[in-house]
């Protein structure tokens, strides 16, 4: 990560050695079920290890990690295997009727009963 760097960043030798992750990430993920590629759980070490290379290389190169080249080129790896690992959205809908004015009726008749308790105790002080 974030290291103080003495030299500047070498970006030409960082884009020479990145390819090579991108590869070796490839090699690993021909091991998992394509249908299985949205599901992170079935890949995580082998994106761990990619990762891992994408910023040793861009470290060995005197860059900081990420930058937005490295950016690029991770963003390009999961076009190619991650495009179609779309997050599908929550459609939110009202419950049925009966289930909402059940709901709204509850809190509203037990506030009623509530008021209607302390008038009616307050009325009978004389007995407390």
């Amino acid at each position: 990560g974030a290291r103080q760097q003495s030299e500047l960043c070498n970006e030409s030798l960082m884009l020479e050695k990145l390819p090579a992750c991108g590869k070796s990430f490839e090699e690993m993920m021909k091991k998992v079920d394509s249908k299985k590629w949205c599901n992170l759980t079935e890949f995580i070490m082998y994106y761990d290890n990619f990762t891992q290379c994408t910023e040793r290389e861009a470290n060995n190169a005197s860059c900081f990690w990420p930058n937005p080249l490295a950016e690029g080129f991770i963003t390009g790896i999961h076009k190619q295997f991650f495009s179609n690992c779309t997050s599908e959205k929550v459609h939110w809908e009202d419950p049925p009727d009966e289930i909402l004015i059940t709901l709204i009726l509850i809190p509203v008749l037990l506030t009623c009963a509530m008021i209607t308790l302390v008038v009616w105790c307050s009325k009978r002080s004389d007995i407390l």
